[in-house]
């Protein structure tokens, strides 16, 4: 079933901001006015429009990270000492500190105590839980076993953090050593060349044409600095919408796969974040549709995820996924390889999730590589452009003195 963001109304008032797996929006509105909320709006999470990115990023999440992988390991870890689903939950009501967070517990319990499965009572919680995760225990439910699966679930979530982390990890330097040195050239640009260049001009000093060059970019950058800051924030706020249009996210996605490191960096995070999904779906019961609907929404590229797409029709008439998803040209050549000898040996869901793990593997070197490469390079260039500059400064003092000696 396709997927649906909606926005909606509590009966305490509140705004609620999440998603629903529906047949159509219809049913997205019958089922929120069932949970005693007024709908807003209800469309395809696919349809974009989704909020900006920097309001995403301060936006508080109730459970993600690594609070999500300590309440799901202390809820297997009660469940396996025995203790019953609403009891376990009333005991981990005490540790969140968040307010959120404690409430949406406290309506779990609730539900649970109400004869609702967890399953149900996580998915009334406007999109606090991934499709996965209330996929996952609703397996675990049906088949027996929630107390492995949520162990499972805070495995995958503990290794799909750390490969986010490790991605976040090795861009900080990089990041902060280009504004740091950015910004100390644009003050040497705009504060320190502009007062040479009115002694050069009193003195009436013959200057070679790259101090001309240079003390008339640190002429435009005192006069003109705002210009400097105001055209990076419009044009970051432009792609910002256009990163919303679903048709412009597709070419822009397209066109870095086909950029030769980056392309292929991207490939490979892309693919072992959907090798681990689809593994631990599979693994805990899942069929292999349903686990492809799912990994769809953990591709951050647009172009895989047409892939996965269109792998899953020819899935569903028969077709081997290994074949399915070579048809599209964009997955590693080694991913579908291994893919293929999981199918032939009966253990896909194992298969899977050692292709992840190769793939986390390969991305963390290639990462390693590309941080050893990147901040020498940096280093070099902004260092190579400072000394240009001051150099340029500093020369015509030099040819005075030599001319007044």
């Amino acid at each position: 079933m396709p997927l649906y963001h909606y926005k909606a109304l509590n009966s305490r008032g509140e705004a609620l901001d999440g998603q629903m797996e529906a047949a159509s929006d219809a049913e997205v509105v019958l089922r929120l006015q069932e949970q005693g909320h007024l709908p807003i709006e209800a469309r395809l999470a696919s349809e974009g429009g989704g909020e900006p990115a920097w309001r995403a990023l301060f936006k508080s999440r109730p459970f993600a990270g690594e609070r999500l992988v300590q309440f799901t390991q202390q809820l297997a870890t009660l469940l396996g000492a025995g203790q019953p689903l609403d009891r376990a939950l009333t005991i981990l009501l005490e540790l969140p500190e968040d307010e959120a967070a404690r409430r949406i517990v406290t309506d779990i319990r609730d539900a649970v105590r109400g004869g609702a499965s967890l399953s149900t009572a996580l998915e009334r919680q406007h999109g606090a839980f991934s499709r996965l995760y209330i996929n996952m225990v609703r397996a675990g439910e049906a088949g027996g076993s929630l107390q492995e699966t949520l162990q499972r679930l805070a495995d995958y979530y503990e290794r799909s953090n750390a490969l986010r982390g490790r991605v976040v990890n090795a861009l900080i330097y990089p990041v902060i050593l280009l504004v740091m040195v950015s910004g100390s050239l644009l003050f040497l640009l705009g504060y320190v060349v502009p007062q040479f260049a009115g002694m050069y001009e009193s003195l009436d000093a013959q200057m070679p044409w790259f101090t001309q060059i240079v003390l008339g970019l640190g002429l435009f950058v005192r006069d003109w600095w705002i210009v400097l800051l105001v055209v990076p924030a419009l044009l970051a706020w432009w792609l910002d919408r256009k990163r919303r249009d679903p048709a412009f996210r597709a070419r822009l996605d397209e066109w870095i796969l086909h950029r030769k490191l980056a392309g292929s960096l991207v490939a490979k995070l892309d693919t072992a974040r959907l090798m681990r999904t689809l593994g631990t779906l599979l693994k805990n019961g899942v069929p292999l549709l349903t686990a492809i609907g799912i990994g769809r929404n953990v591709l951050l590229n647009r172009s895989l995820a047409s892939d996965l797409a269109a792998a899953a029709e020819d899935v569903k008439n028969g077709g081997g996924l290994s074949t399915a998803l070579a048809k599209g040209k964009r997955f590693p050549r080694l991913a579908l390889q291994m893919i293929q000898v999981g199918e032939e040996s009966g253990a896909l869901d194992t298969m899977l999730l050692k292709t992840a793990d190769t793939f986390e593997q390969e991305t963390g070197q290639a990462l390693d590589r590309m941080l050893a490469a990147l901040v020498p390079l940096i280093t070099l260039v902004l260092a190579g452009i400072v000394g240009a500059v001051i150099l340029a400064v500093l020369i015509p003092i030099y040819d005075l003195t030599n001319s007044i000696s």
